[in-house]
């Protein structure tokens, strides 16, 4: 059998180039060599968004894109994490196990709390345990992550040990990161020191899935350069350029190396004119397809429903199982 993948995204508005080269394009490839598990997260976003109506749309939005991108919902379970009660029983059980000090030590808390800390939800503080809870409701083998979430896959693993070793038992595996590729970060056109984000004041500092081709060549072509003849990667002195590159590389799926071998001597108008165009091939099908799905809510709806099923079908039985090694009695 081959090795269970279990990863999660949080219902938010306006994914972008980011997300798409970051993860989901590799989420989509992992379906052809394991059994994947690709969960909406809302009960993690309910720690910053405290909107209904934003909530269900957003998640709604999500799993369009997902779908538009090329995750199969036959092929992967596809579902949103409230749906399957196991995540939060199976969190309390492993906070029940995990040791104050391991969460004190969590800099994502205190990055995301700031100054503010004591005004922070208990939610965003027990965020890693129910994390570990989502990976190991399904006993997953392999998470992909990106470098901002190692020390949460780490701290997973530590939980899955202390169950373990609490209950003199090996029931819960240590689930092992998969690191992605080229691509993993990918930057702000407007400023290439800065990351991709949603949350960016400027609209043209991103490339969202929702863009259609016109939006997607009007960005590109009005992208952050320099006056330098030739396209070469070089983050420090040319970040613009140096993230242009590997956007190109990423989208035509060819080696970085390879990409700036064509364009070396390319005057910066000209990348940009064929990087617009492979962008637009990529990216148009996806906008397409995901306008297609929202339009059909009730069908975005019946796919989660289906994919909750069979989430439920295994995670079920396995907090069963936690229930009998802790001791709960059982009806």
């Amino acid at each position: 059998m081959n090795a269970r993948v279990f990863s999660g995204i949080q219902p938010t508005h306006g994914l972008h180039l980011g997300n798409y080269l970051g993860a989901i394009r590799h989420w989509v490839r992992l379906q052809d060599e394991h059994e994947c598990i690709y969960c909406i997260v809302d009960q993690h976003a309910l720690t910053t968004l405290h909107d209904a109506e934003q909530m269900r749309s957003n998640t709604r939005e999500v799993a369009a894109a997902l779908l538009a991108c090329g995750i199969d919902p036959e092929r992967s379970i596809l579902f949103v994490q409230s749906n399957v009660p196991a995540h939060s029983q199976l969190a309390w059980v492993l906070n029940c196990v995990t040791p104050l000090g391991w969460l004190n030590r969590m800099t994502q808390f205190k990055e995301k709390a700031g100054k503010h800390r004591e005004n922070a939800p208990v939610g965003l503080y027990a965020y890693p345990v129910l994390q570990a809870a989502d990976i190991l409701a399904y006993k997953a083998t392999l998470v992909p992550v990106g470098e901002d979430q190692k020390q949460h896959l780490e701290l997973s693993r530590d939980i899955a040990g202390a169950f373990n070793r609490k209950f003199g038992t090996e029931y819960f595996p240590l689930p092992e990161p998969m690191i992605a590729g080229e691509a993993t970060r990918v930057m702000s056109l407007r400023d290439g020191t800065k990351k991709m984000s949603k949350s960016d004041v400027s609209d043209m500092s991103r490339i969202n899935l929702t863009d259609d081709a016109a939006t997607i060549a009007r960005k590109i072509q009005r992208a952050k350069s320099d006056s330098i003849l030739g396209i070469w990667y070089d983050p420090e002195k040319r970040p613009e350029a140096s993230n242009l590159l590997t956007i190109y590389a990423a989208l035509a799926e060819r080696p970085r190396a390879e990409v700036e071998a064509e364009f070396r001597e390319a005057p910066f108008a000209e990348f940009k004119k064929r990087l617009a165009e492979l962008a637009v091939e990529k990216l148009s099908a996806i906008n397409a397809r995901m306008r297609e799905l929202m339009a059909d809510p009730a069908e975005i709806d019946r796919i989660l429903r289906y994919g909750a099923e069979r989430a439920a079908a295994i995670a079920g039985p396995v907090m069963e199982e936690v229930y009998d090694i802790v001791g709960f009695l059982r009806p």
